[in-house]
C-alpha cells in the first residue's frame, strides 16, 4: 500500500502495471487482424471482422469509465451494492441493444444499405456481431471490479487479468483454426478470440477480488446508500465522455473518404493511430492512478500533477526519438511493410502528433481530479470541446484548405487535445484545494 506521503517513485510504481495492461490491451486488434489476414478469403473476413469489432466497441464504450467510477465511489458495502446495481442493470441494457442490432432484419439493412457493405461482406460481419454479443457484459463486470483492485493499490492484479485475457485470446483463436480450419470464416475466428478474451478476464478478475468483496460484505457500520438518481448524475458525463470519444474513429474516416487522396488516407491512417496509441497509453493509465490517489490532501494533487508532467516529457520524448529518426521509417516501412508511396501517408502526420502522449498524461491527471471530486459534467464538457476542435480542424485542414487527410487528422487530433487541456486547465480553480 502507498502511504499518505507520494513521491515520484511510489506514482510510477502503482502507474506502472496499469501501463502494462493498457499495452496488452493494445496487440489484440493487429494480433487477431493478423490471424484474419492469414486464413481464407481474407479481404472479406478482415472488412467483416472490423465491422463487427467497430460496432461492439461503440456499443460498449459507456462501460469503460466504470473502473473509475468504482474506483472513486466503493468505500463501504452500501456503495458496494448500489453502484453493483447501476453495473448490472448498465451492462444489462447494453448487451440487449448489441442483441438487438444483430437480429438479422436490423443488422442486414444496417451494413448493407448504410454501410454499403456487399452481401457477403455483411453477411460475415453479421455472424461476427454475435458473437460479439457478451462482449459489454464481460467487459463492463471486469471493470467494475477492477476497479475494486486499483484502489486497493493492486494494479499488478489488473495487469494479471490482462495475461489471462492476451493468452486465453490466442489459445481460443488457434484452437478454433486448428481445429474447425476453413470450415469457420476469419471474421468469426477473431470474434471467437476476444469472446474468450474478456469473458477469461472477466472470470480472472472476479476470483482476484473475492477477498475484497467478502470484507466490503461484511457486517459492520456503513454510510447511507446511494440513490440511483445520484449515480446516474455521477456517471452519465463519463459515459458521455467514452461514447464521443469513441466516435472520433469513425468520424476521422468520414472526413478522410471526403478529402484528398481518400483511399491511401484510409487504409494508413489506423496504423498511424495504432502507432501513436503506444505512447500515449501511459496516459490513459495515468487517470486510474489519479482516482485512486489523489485522495483530500494537496499534496497528494501535487506530487500526481508532477508524475503526469515526468510522464508527458518521457512519453512524447520517446516518440520524438523515434518518428525523428530512421527509427519511424524503419516501423512504417519494415515492421508495418508499407512500400515507398505510402510511407509519407503516414511518417509526416506521426510526426505532427508528438505531442498528443504529452497531452494524454496531462489530460488524464486533469481527469483523474474531476472525477475525485465528483464533478464529472467537466470531463464530459472537455471531451465534447475536444471533438469541436476536431471537426473544426478536419473542416479547415482537409476540406478548406486541401491538405493530404492524414496530415490533417493529425493536426486536428492535436488541436482538439489542446482546446480540452486549455477548458480543464482554465476550470481548476473550481476544483477543492
Amino acid at each position: 500500500m502507498i502511504g499518505r506521503s507520494l513521491n515520484l517513485k511510489s506514482i510510477l510504481g502503482f502507474w506502472l502495471p496499469l501501463e502494462a495492461t493498457w499495452l496488452m490491451m493494445g496487440v489484440e486488434g493487429p494480433f487477431l487482424a493478423g490471424i484474419v489476414a492469414r486464413l481464407g478469403n481474407p479481404v472479406d473476413n478482415l472488412a467483416a471482422f472490423g465491422c463487427a469489432f467497430s460496432l461492439a466497441w461503440l456499443v460498449e464504450s459507456p462501460v469503460i469509465m466504470l473502473l473509475s467510477a468504482s474506483t472513486a465511489l466503493v468505500r463501504d458495502r452500501e456503495g458496494f451494492l448500489a453502484l453493483r446495481r447501476f453495473t448490472f442493470l448498465l451492462i444489462g441494457t447494453l448487451t440487449g441493444l448489441l442483441a438487438l442490432l444483430a437480429l438479422p432484419w436490423v443488422f442486414t439493412p444496417l451494413a448493407e444499405r448504410a454501410l454499403g457493405m456487399p452481401p457477403e461482406v455483411a453477411r460475415l460481419a453479421h455472424l461476427a456481431t454475435v458473437l460479439l454479443i457478451p462482449w459489454p457484459a464481460a467487459i463492463g463486470y471486469r471493470r467494475f471490479y477492477q476497479g475494486l483492485l486499483v484502489q486497493r493499490h493492486l494494479g499488478r492484479k489488473v495487469a494479471l487479468g490482462t495475461l489471462f485475457r492476451v493468452g486465453s485470446m490466442g489459445l481460443a483463436a488457434g484452437a478454433t483454426v486448428l481445429a474447425l480450419d476453413d470450415r469457420i470464416p476469419g471474421a468469426c475466428v477473431g470474434s471467437l478470440g476476444l469472446t474468450a478474451a474478456v469473458v477469461t478476464e472477466a472470470v480472472a478478475t472476479r476470483w482476484m477480488v473475492r477477498h475484497i468483496v467478502r470484507d466490503l460484505l461484511a457486517p459492520g457500520p456503513s454510510g447511507p446508500a446511494p440513490a440511483m438518481a445520484s449515480l446516474v448524475r455521477f456517471y452519465f458525463p463519463l459515459a458521455l465522455t467514452s461514447i464521443i470519444t469513441m466516435s472520433t474513429g469513425p468520424l476521422l474516416t468520414l472526413f478522410l473518404g471526403r478529402g484528398q487522396d481518400a483511399v491511401p488516407c484510409i487504409a494508413v491512417w489506423h496504423l498511424v493511430y495504432d502507432f501513436v496509441f503506444f505512447f500515449r497509453s501511459g496516459g490513459g493509465a495515468f487517470q486510474e492512478v489519479g482516482v485512486a490517489l489523489c485522495g483530500t490532501e494537496d499534496g497528494h494533487a501535487v506530487a500526481l500533477r508532477r508524475a503526469a508532467v515526468f510522464l508527458a516529457v518521457l512519453s512524447s520524448g520517446l516518440m520524438v526519438a523515434v518518428v525523428l529518426s530512421p527509427l519511424g521509417a524503419l516501423w512504417f516501412r519494415g515492421v508495418v511493410g508499407l512500400t515507398g508511396d505510402l510511407l509519407p501517408f503516414a511518417l509526416l502526420p506521426a510526426q505532427f502528433l508528438i505531442l498528443l502522449p504529452a497531452m494524454e498524461a496531462l489530460l488524464g491527471f486533469q481527469r483523474s481530479r474531476w472525477i475525485s471530486a465528483r464533478r464529472t459534467r467537466f470531463v464530459s464538457a472537455a471531451t465534447a470541446l475536444e471533438m469541436g476542435g476536431i471537426v473544426l480542424g478536419m473542416v479547415l485542414f482537409a476540406l478548406v484548405l486541401g491538405w493530404r487527410g492524414t496530415l490533417a487528422a493529425a493536426l486536428s487530433l492535436t488541436l482538439g487535445r489542446m482546446v480540452a487541456c486549455g477548458y480543464l486547465l482554465r476550470k481548476a480553480r473550481l476544483l477543492p484545494s
